[in-house]
């Protein structure tokens, strides 16, 4: 099953000293605004989120229909299909997509360990 985009996002204490470590480490601002207490970090593929205050947990993202420029890949499945498939296979998922919608929605479950996962469309 193709997930789309993969990315970390990290619940931060401190965006700024966030920001300033991961750019040590060679990644580059992509999105976001740190006025907001929010950014997304690249360095080539890799994708990674600092998000001040707004979550509890780091969680492990995937965006459907993304690559990792934020590109759309048409022919990938939608946020949908993939509730679809996970729910046949039996994964209990905590955020449902509204199945009778189209477009941008998420949904939400963990894996056994009880680490968050998001799976984020946006397009």
């Amino acid at each position: 099953m193709e997930m789309g985009a993969f990315s970390i996002s990290l619940a931060v204490k401190d965006i700024h000293a966030s920001r300033d470590f991961y750019e040590k480490l060679g990644f580059e601002k992509f999105g976001g605004d740190i006025d907001q207490n929010w950014l997304i970090m690249k360095n080539g593929d890799h994708l990674v989120g600092l998000f001040q205050g707004m979550f509890d947990k780091n969680i492990l993202t995937f965006n459907p229909k993304w690559d990792h420029n934020a590109q759309t890949v048409e022919g990938t499945p939608d946020v949908r299909d993939i509730q679809r498939d996970l729910k046949a296979k039996g994964v209990k998922l905590i955020e449902e997509a509204d199945e009778s919608t189209t477009g941008p929605a998420y949904i939400t479950l963990e894996d056994p360990d009880g680490n968050p996962i998001l799976i984020d469309q946006h397009v």
